[in-house]
């Protein structure tokens, strides 16, 4: 009877201490990658990355995340406001930095990287021009979303100034 109460009280313990763990606070540090569903807005410190690919036939310099996943942006977003937020945000995750002050950059960009508070929480914006992932891209270096719908294009380092004047885009609208 001894050893079967003594297996209750260890069997009890180690649920007490399961059920904390999977309770406990989530010390993830990852940066700029969504859930393994994809739904989820990334969430990080905003490191950016840039990664040359070959878009559409030509050779341009891509903004990533920090796990190297290529970063989109939504034509009709403006400098203050997202228009994917909702189920779009579940296909196109949005880039949302959780520290204070302006993400940074691994690499030196010709742009300016910065934070804006929208729908979305703290956005992270590159040149004016909130950024995403995109749930169809599932390694670095896919650009799967280049392109969709004629508003979705890949980000890259010439990406203009929002509301500067510039050419209208065409299905490989990156660098437009």
């Amino acid at each position: 009877m001894l050893t079967l109460r003594r297996a209750f009280l260890s069997m009890s313990m180690l649920l007490v201490a399961l059920i904390a763990v999977a309770c406990g606070s989530n010390s993830n540090t990852s940066t700029g990658s969504s859930s393994s569903s994809g739904t989820t807005p990334s969430s990080s410190a905003a490191i950016i990355k840039t990664t040359s690919a070959t878009v559409n036939g030509q050779s341009v310099t891509l903004l990533t995340n920090a796990q190297g996943m290529t970063l989109y942006y939504l034509k009709p977003d403006t400098a203050t406001n997202s228009a994917c937020t909702g189920t779009c945000a579940s296909n196109w995750p949005p880039l949302v930095s959780t520290s204070s002050g302006s993400p940074a950059s691994a690499n030196a960009l010709p742009g300016t990287l910065t934070v804006v508070t929208d729908a979305n929480g703290q956005q992270v914006e590159y040149n004016g021009h909130p950024l995403y992932r995109y749930s169809g891209d599932t390694a670095p270096g896919q650009t799967n979303g280049e392109g969709i719908k004629g508003v979705w294009f890949v980000a890259t380092s010439t990406l203009p100034v929002q509301g500067a004047p510039q050419a209208t885009p065409t299905r490989g609208g990156y660098g437009y």
